[in-house]
């Protein structure tokens, strides 16, 4: 094995095994839910989206959004609603840290969860529940839970650059 593959790879596995750890945190941490009509909105799901955004890129974060909601869904403990109300705030961290590389584009979470996976949530899963939940009613659900979520997030990775663990 060459010498940059063995690098490539290793980059990889550390990435798949910090998706991993996320992933569990996230589980971990979903007794702390904001109930709301037919949504199940977990802070804490945000903040790892803003953590996972910052240390892995926007495609390693929306993956591990995306098997966290799996497996909520899966437990029973979360809804449809985890699927648009994770994932696109993940990849808006993601995009804005590859694009700006600054620490806080953690904050961009509730730009992909507000606007895009409220809309989603109104347009495509709430009819699909047979639900009438508003855009409006939605887009401040998920805020309410975004917003702290990536301030506890971007605290997280202040706190990990200033203690000197390496993160990237």
């Amino acid at each position: 094995m060459t010498h940059e593959k063995a690098s490539t790879s290793s980059i990889a596995l550390r990435r798949l095994t910090v998706a991993g750890l996320l992933t569990a945190t996230a589980l971990l941490l979903s007794g702390v839910s904001v109930p709301f009509g037919p949504t199940k909105c977990f802070p804490f799901q945000h903040a790892v989206n803003a953590i996972a955004g910052v240390l892995l890129g926007p495609w390693w974060a929306a993956g591990a959004a995306l098997v966290t909601s799996i497996l909520r869904v899966a437990m029973g403990t979360g809804t449809l609603f985890a699927f648009p109300g994770s994932i696109p705030g993940a990849l808006a961290v993601g995009l804005a840290y590859r694009f700006i590389r600054k620490d806080w584009c953690a904050l961009a979470e509730p730009l992909g969860t507000g606007p895009i996976g409220a809309t989603l949530s109104a347009l495509l899963i709430a009819p699909a529940m047979g639900k009438s939940v508003g855009l409006w009613a939605l887009q401040g659900a998920f805020l309410t839970s975004a917003i702290p979520g990536c301030i506890i997030g971007y605290a997280v990775i202040l706190g990990l650059r200033k203690s000197g663990i390496r993160v990237e």
